[in-house]
């Protein structure tokens, strides 16, 4: 079988690299965009055999360059995303609408075969959110432009790379006591790195065509039974405090000071919105490939790093009651 060319642009974070890896070791060729090779071709080429991947250093937004690209592909993949406002144009708007419009365009101009976007669960009800309202523009600009695109809403992604776990469990190891933002109540659906490269693999690999696609894990818990969770791993007592939105707000404007916020007013503001299947449209499980990786076993695997002792820790968790 004629190996086929995937475009890959937002290979170099956790979803990217085991995406890459799920489709060399596939028989699939794979090319990478990345705006700064230097830093990012070291993480990136060690995911595949030589022979099966390329780097190329490219402005996302240089279309001229972009376009060469796709003459010698078959299949586009979006994974670029951010969660809070940069300098140099890294806005909302720009990534989250204006560029996956350019690669939806480009696709539908070159008739490739599949234009998969990576885009977030819970979007529809968070009006009030910049990042919720770019990422729904940037999904009803791809549908227009190549109605045959497949758009994937994740929940909350979480492995040993993420940002998610991995920055709670720091925070929770230092913290003498956690905020609880809307009393914690807010629910998610955590689904783990693999099994979301599993659903792209698949829809790329069965040919599904379906416009929007749920992507969830196998279990629904809230945000507060997240941090509990998270300490019994790593043997941690701390007080999980509930939050009044007014301090929140108040935090989040002070933490968008920082090179890399730990929440901001947008984040603030999407936390009051369930992160779980909406019942609008599909699901991973109705297009047949179900979440398989449940919370506790997979964080168990890499948790240790936080105990005290590492991962020979003998002390046992004990909970903190309310």
């Amino acid at each position: 079988m004629k190996a086929k060319n995937c475009l890959i642009f937002g290979g170099s974070g956790q979803i990217g690299r085991n995406l890459i890896r799920k489709l060399t070791k596939n028989n699939y060729n794979v090319t990478v965009v990345t705006r700064n090779i230097h830093q990012k071709s070291y993480i990136i080429k060690t995911q595949a055999n030589v022979g099966y991947i390329d780097i190329v250093e490219a402005n996302i937004f240089d279309e001229n360059k972009i376009r060469e690209l796709f003459k010698k592909t078959d299949i586009c993949i979006n994974l670029i995303g951010i969660l809070f406002e940069k300098k140099k144009g890294n806005t909302f708007k720009n990534i989250h609408q204006l560029f996956p419009s350019i690669l939806a365009k480009l696709s539908k101009e070159y008739d490739l075969k599949h234009f998969i976007h990576l885009s977030a669960l819970g979007i529809n009800e968070a009006k009030d959110s910049k990042y919720a309202v770019s990422k729904l523009n940037g999904e009803r600009d791809i549908l227009k432009s190549f109605p045959l695109a497949t758009i994937l809403r994740p929940s909350v992604v979480y492995s040993v790379d993420d940002n998610f776990t991995t920055n709670f469990m720091t925070l929770l190891s230092r913290l003498p006591f956690f905020p609880l933002y809307y009393n914690g109540k807010t629910k998610f659906a955590p689904i783990h790195c693999s099994d979301l490269t599993d659903i792209i693999y698949n829809v790329i690999s069965k040919n599904i065509y379906s416009n929007i696609i749920e992507c969830v894990g196998p279990e629904i818990m809230t945000f507060k039974e997240i941090l509990q969770k998270l300490l019994k791993q790593i043997n941690k007592e701390r007080f999980l405090v509930p939050f009044p939105l007014t301090l929140a707000k108040i935090t989040a404007t002070l933490f968008e000071i920082m090179p890399k916020p730990i929440l901001t007013k947008d984040q603030l503001t999407l936390l009051k919105y369930d992160n779980v299947p909406s019942g609008k449209y599909k699901t991973n499980s109705d297009i047949g490939i179900p979440g398989i990786r449940y919370f506790d076993e997979e964080v168990e695997k890499y948790c240790y790093m936080w105990k005290e002792g590492g991962q020979f820790s003998t002390k046992k968790y004990r909970s903190i009651e309310d």
